[in-house]
């Protein structure tokens, strides 16, 4: 049965309210020795705290899509098969372009995200990690007009620990976004959102650490060639940006300094720069990776000011002030958009609201790469 599932949640609700009737009818009712009752009733109180306690939890998770399936709540949810060291840039040598095309099957994505999403388990052929990533297709994907033409592509990355289908079904990205791209004010944008969670209780930070993830190299070349072999979508770095809230946050402003040859911008609300913000970060576990996957590290140690925007939001120290540091070491033409918030915490509701605005900034920073483009489709 589904984690994330109605079915359970009714069950789990249904056994609340059972454990709450029980004390009330049996209480008094219960025969033996005194030790036995005593006993009994202790039961009775400890199953409907428990109960009690799983119907907030499943409430809490089906709001703020923290955990999708049984593995990834238990601890069985490895979904590393290889971590070979792939090198500075992250491919092992290997030209995407030049590996077998990808070839996946879709189905959809029934887990409380909206219509229209539809989801896929990847096998990342560099990275060597395998997960789902969901895929969300613009309203004028399908539309005739449209037939010969490639799209812009945002992928969708959720904080830790959390699901493919965060920034569908709690933050109704979708559903905000299609008026508005209907109307012609944002960018009709391909959304895509893959697993970041891959190892059991560690936050990879989207980093690649040789021999125990390539949670970078997964992002930002497996998931991105397997986008590009299914779909028409821009296979131009002008054409794709990475946006993520809290440690998704972190893993947007990381890749997208580190990478602007495959990322125009990249979107960081509530994130930070230093990794041990994240108790279970891998990367701040060891000084030198700790240093280097900071995305300020990385952008005052570029050989060349990487050409990128950057927006960035939070409250004064949720974010706002990391995205301060970041805009005082940009050089042109990295450009950086730090805004303040005021109040509303680091929770999803602040995010949610953000969307609008941030596809618009999106539409805007990408200029001509956020248009649909010329292309013969896959």
């Amino acid at each position: 049965m589904s984690l994330t599932g109605t079915p359970f949640l009714v069950i789990a609700i249904l056994a609340a309210v059972a454990a709450l009737l029980l004390p009330l009818v049996l209480w008094t009712r219960i025969g033996g020795p005194a030790f036995l009752r005593w006993i009994s009733r202790l039961l009775m109180l400890g199953f409907a705290q428990v109960t009690a306690i799983l119907v907030v939890f499943l409430f809490v998770n089906n709001a703020n899509g923290l955990y999708d399936t049984w593995d990834d709540l238990l601890g069985g949810g490895n979904h590393v098969n290889a971590a070979p060291d792939l090198g500075p840039d992250g491919t092992g040598g290997r030209n995407a372009a030049d590996e077998p095309k990808v070839k996946q099957k879709f189905e959809p994505y029934t887990n409380k995200v909206g219509k229209g999403v539809v989801k896929t388990t990847l096998k990342g052929q560099v990275s060597g990690v395998e997960g789902d990533v969901a895929v969300w297709l613009p309203p004028q994907y399908n539309d005739p007009a449209y037939k010969d033409k490639t799209f812009p592509v945002v992928e969708l990355l959720p904080g830790y620990p959390g699901s493919i289908g965060a920034w569908f079904g709690t933050l109704k990205t979708q559903e905000q976004l299609t008026p508005l791209m209907e109307k012609g004010e944002v960018a009709p944008f391909i959304l895509v959102s893959p697993r970041t969670t891959l190892l059991d209780g560690k936050d990879t930070g989207c980093a690649n650490v040789p021999g125990v993830v390539n949670a970078d190299t997964w992002i930002s070349v497996d998931v991105r060639k397997m986008v590009t072999d299914n779909f028409r979508a821009d296979t131009r770095a002008e054409g794709w940006a990475v946006a993520g809230y809290s440690a998704g946050a972190h893993c947007a402003a990381k890749l997208a300094i580190e990478h602007p040859d495959r990322y125009r911008a990249g979107v960081d609300l509530s994130g930070y720069n230093d990794p041990a913000a994240e108790k279970d970060s891998i990367t701040a576990k060891n000084p030198k990776l700790r240093e280097e996957t900071n995305p300020l590290w990385i952008l005052k140690h570029a050989k060349t000011p990487p050409r990128v925007s950057l927006f960035v939001s939070g409250e004064q120290t949720d974010g706002y002030n990391d995205g301060l540091a970041l805009k005082k070491a940009a050089k042109a033409p990295t450009a950086v958009t730090a805004v303040k918030l005021n109040g509303g915490g680091h929770a999803s509701a602040v995010w949610k609201t953000q969307v609008p605005d941030v596809f618009r900034w999106l539409t805007k920073e990408m200029g001509a790469g956020a248009k649909v483009e010329p292309g013969q489709g896959v």
